[in-house]
């Protein structure tokens, strides 16, 4: 093997758990208590916002209580125009959000950061639907280079593109591997969406086999799940939706626990009188506010409005074709299924359903 060159080694994706090394040339993550915690970043979160926001009686509190409490990232400022992908005409109305998950809301320090859940969200053209394309973080692609350092062009970890260049190489390695145009950026934070849970009064979660997670926010870092509906405080759904280890397949196993979770969060937000409760939705409304960062293109009063329609029943979840779990070297990766891929993606890109080759979650 010549001088540099890596090894690949491609195992079939049944049953085989995925492991999270760090990602070459990366720096160390940040150490501590909470280093590990694997919380979700999921759309559920401008979804309920723009959902909630947009019901009847609620829509100009909505916009007073959220719109200037949310942080807002440059995220597309550093991105070549000429490197980004044209969006076609007949998806000019769709919109196609990059739903992250960071392990802090400080935006100038992304040294050591993760982006641990990626989702590409696609709302069709009518804004009647919408879909979700989960890429598990050890996805390997090609990282463009940064042009806010030194790390870059070459192949790695998708999530090694935050840790390398924040938000603005995240969106340009997603675009240059799905060949979508990001319209908008959401980061939500792990502590924070904890939080909305729990202004929530807890989600509704049918466990779909017992389980225990060593890694849980428990003090002991123990929690037991048994199997059957039950109703989840936030922090034990967070144990729920980022445990890995537990499962035979894995990260994959995670991401289906994550968009159960967005399911049942969106329903839970939707139904038992939120929306006409003023002190529920003030809590509520205030947690997500000081949870979510988005791109400071988006106008979330308008968002808010044109999506006043979408509902959990209108939401369709999937996951990003791979071809097997492997080896680079002496990192676990998972090898994306290409041609399938782009398959789904040309979907996306022009605002047509996800063809049958791509099951839904």
């Amino acid at each position: 093997m010549a001088a540099g060159e890596q090894q690949l080694n491609v195992v079939p994706t049944d049953g085989t758990n995925t492991c999270s090394e760090p990602v070459p040339d990366a720096a160390p993550p940040k150490r501590g208590r909470h280093r590990r915690l694997r919380w979700i970043a999921i759309s559920a979160a401008l979804l309920l916002l723009v959902v909630i926001g947009g019901a009847a009686g609620t829509f100009y509190y909505f916009v007073h209580a959220v719109d200037s409490r949310v942080g807002r990232v440059q995220a597309f400022d550093q991105i070549p125009a000429r490197d980004r992908p044209q969006k076609a005409a007949v998806a000019a109305d769709a919109m196609n959000f990059l739903i992250l998950g960071s392990d802090s809301r400080d935006l100038e320090n992304t040294t050591g950061s993760r982006s641990d859940t990626i989702i590409l969200l696609h709302i069709d053209k009518d804004h009647t639907g919408a879909d979700l394309v989960s890429i598990p973080r050890d996805t390997w692609v090609h990282i463009p280079k940064s042009p806010a350092g030194p790390y870059g062009n070459t192949d790695a970890k998708i999530n090694a593109a935050y840790a390398w260049g924040g938000v603005p190489l995240t969106v340009q390695t997603v675009e240059k591997f799905t060949g979508v145009y990001i319209d908008h950026v959401v980061l939500i934070d792990f502590a924070g969406f904890k939080e909305i849970i729990d202004k929530l009064g807890g989600v509704e979660i049918n466990v779909e086999k017992s389980f225990t997670s060593t890694h849980s926010l428990n003090a002991n870092s123990i929690r037991h799940f048994n199997a059957g509906p039950q109703l989840l405080d936030g922090a034990a759904a967070l144990d729920y939706a980022r445990e890995r280890y537990a499962f035979a397949d894995g990260d994959f196993a995670r991401i289906r626990h994550q968009q159960q979770l967005i399911n049942a969060v969106l329903d839970r937000a939707t139904s038992g009188g939120l929306p006409t409760n003023p002190a529920k939705l003030h809590a509520f409304l205030e947690a997500c506010a000081a949870s979510i960062v988005v791109d400071s293109t988006l106008n979330i009063r308008n968002t808010a409005w044109e999506l006043r329609h979408l509902g959990s029943a209108d939401l369709h979840f999937y996951t990003n074709p791979s071809s097997g779990i492997g080896r680079v070297g002496s990192q676990s990766v998972v090898f994306p299924d290409r041609a399938r891929a782009k398959d789904a993606f040309d979907a996306i890109r022009l605002d047509r359903p996800l063809p049958a080759s791509i099951p839904a979650n």
